[in-house]
């Protein structure tokens, strides 16, 4: 939850302008522009494939890939944010860069970020912009892995495949950058993350590039950063290793929602746009042993060196979740959840929303311009056409609570419901109510108000709650992951057991570390 937001209405998707990121909004004001560019080129120009040698027309020569890959990148930067760590930025970046000069296209410029997300993720724009999340750098085991990660994303750009993706979306309607900021977050966030870009953009557009990578080019950047790290002497079968390890943290998402009877998340991670299957792992392998031969180390200990104390799951710029709590130090805020509520949080909000998903409440910051009072914000902001405003005291707080309604963009009345709060540091906060239905609304309203009356300045107790959880690197005791997860805040000891396997890639069967051996753990 950052400290810049624009208010959005509580129970439906807004008309018009939205409370959502600005690079999403930007993409369909400049979406029209660039298609009718695209318009202009026809149906593009031939271009020689470098991995291939194969000419294919296209509506993007390398020039242009750079060009594109250039204007997206600090919009990709300020949707995720940049991992503040310059030490772990030039680690990731001189693996990839020495990757790169192995491959078909040494000549771009190529770019290497690490972003500020918890999410198991890594994608690529055109011209050579590269990019790892944190997350996936703590459920790695070595440095081989992540230059099979960096290799495979490597490999869909010497081969063009992002171009190839924005050539096929001139038919939907999406300009090049747009294509390729679409693409690229579509991949970041996994297929969950489809369903509010294709409201922002383009439901159809979307959903045509929701395709992603076809099962050939995955295959193709698989054998790809296969034979990029053999030419930098990392074993091949690393890239197995990859797959083992996002599998694994697959099967423990699975497992987990399991113990807490929830169907299994979908479309989480790495593996949500390049998908696996025991065939390809099959391929990974065949071709991995084309490469047979004598490699370097996996340089595990180097890559563990390198991890060590970075933020583990939810940041500080974001505000973190314990259990049925949220707390922002920066902002200094918390609120709790009902007993059996999930808390979601994401960039722009947090999301505290009940079992069933269908009711709950949406925090988001008011930006400054909205208003100066409260009623300047309901006026400016929402526009009613009816309603009642009452004042109020949210543990001490000074609250307006609104009902009303206002028009939606085809003129209909629509139900507004929401309290503006001031809160520490001079914010004003809207807490959106948001209901699916009558019914819903009527079971879980009262879960709503409690919610929203939990709103209150952070303590100075609660502040040390509040710090995100950090990697550490400790030798693996003698009383194994039992005495690692006595504890630990990664919850009760079985399950932090199994969190710990997981980031030490031994969740789907395998073996256990030598006692001495480093080993990855969360403080």
């Amino acid at each position: 939850m950052p400290e810049r937001a624009e208010t959005r209405r509580a129970d439906t998707a807004p008309a018009g302008r939205t409370w959502g990121s600005p690079m999403r909004r930007r993409l369909a004001a400049g979406a029209s522009v660039l298609f009718a560019a695209l318009l202009l080129a026809g149906c593009g120009t031939p271009v020689v494939n470098p991995v291939t040698g194969k000419t294919e027309r296209s509506v993007m020569t390398e020039a242009d890939e750079i060009a594109e890959g250039r204007k997206a990148h600090p919009q990709i930067v300020q949707e995720y944010g940049r991992v503040d760590d310059a030490r772990l930025q030039a680690y990731v970046s001189e693996i990839g860069q020495r990757l790169a000069r192995q491959s078909h296209r040494a000549q771009l410029p190529w770019t290497f970020t690490v972003l500020d997300s918890p999410e198991v993720n890594a994608f690529a724009l055109p011209g050579g912009y590269v990019y790892v999340t944190r997350g996936i750098l703590a459920h790695l085991g070595s440095e081989a892995e992540l230059a099979g990660v960096l290799g495979h994303e490597i490999g869909h750009v010497t081969a063009r495949h992002g171009a190839q993706r924005a050539t096929r979306q001139q038919q939907a309607g999406l300009g090049v950058l747009a294509a390729t900021v679409l693409g690229a977050v579509l991949e970041g966030q996994g297929v969950g993350g489809a369903t509010d870009l294709a409201s922002q953009v383009s439901q159809a557009a979307a959903a045509g590039y929701l395709a992603s990578y076809s099962r050939d080019q995955e295959l193709q950047a698989d054998r790809l950063g296969a034979e990029y790290l053999a030419r930098n002497a990392y074993d091949p079968q690393r890239m197995v290793d990859v797959i083992g390890v996002l599998r694994g943290q697959e099967l423990f998402a699975a497992d987990l929602a399991r113990a807490e009877g929830r169907a299994a998340p979908q479309g989480m991670h790495w593996l949500a746009t390049h998908p696996s299957s025991e065939q390809r792992l099959a391929e990974i392998r065949r071709e991995a042993a084309r490469y047979a031969g004598r490699y370097g180390d996996a340089r595990r200990d180097r890559f563990l060196t390198a991890v060590d104390g970075i933020t583990f799951g939810d940041g500080r710029a974001h505000g973190v979740v314990r259990g049925r709590d949220f707390f922002h130090e920066d902002l200094g805020i918390a609120l709790t959840a009902p007993q059996g509520w999930r808390i979601v949080n994401a960039a722009d909000a947090v999301t505290l929303a009940n079992a069933a998903g269908d009711a709950g409440l949406v925090v988001r910051l008011v930006p400054p311009k909205a208003g100066r009072s409260h009623d300047e914000i309901i006026r400016n902001a929402f526009k009613p056409t009816q309603g009642r405003a009452e004042r109020r005291s949210v543990n001490g707080l000074a609250a307006t609570h609104f009902v009303g309604s206002a028009a939606d963009a085809q003129g209909k009345p629509r139900t507004l419901r929401f309290t503006l709060v001031d809160g520490p540091g001079g914010r004003t906060y809207l807490l959106g109510w948001a209901w699916r239905d009558a019914q819903a609304l009527q079971r879980d309203g009262g879960g709503i108000a409690a919610t929203e009356r939990s709103f209150r300045a952070l303590s100075a107790a609660e502040r040390a709650r509040a710090r995100p959880w950090v990697v550490d690197i400790v030798a693996f005791p003698r009383g194994g992951w039992a005495e690692l997860a006595r504890g630990s805040p990664l919850g009760p000891p079985d399950r932090a057991k199994a969190q710990l396997r997981l980031i030490n890639s031994v969740y789907d069967g395998g073996a256990d570390p030598r006692v001495g051996e480093r080993v990855k753990v969360v403080r």
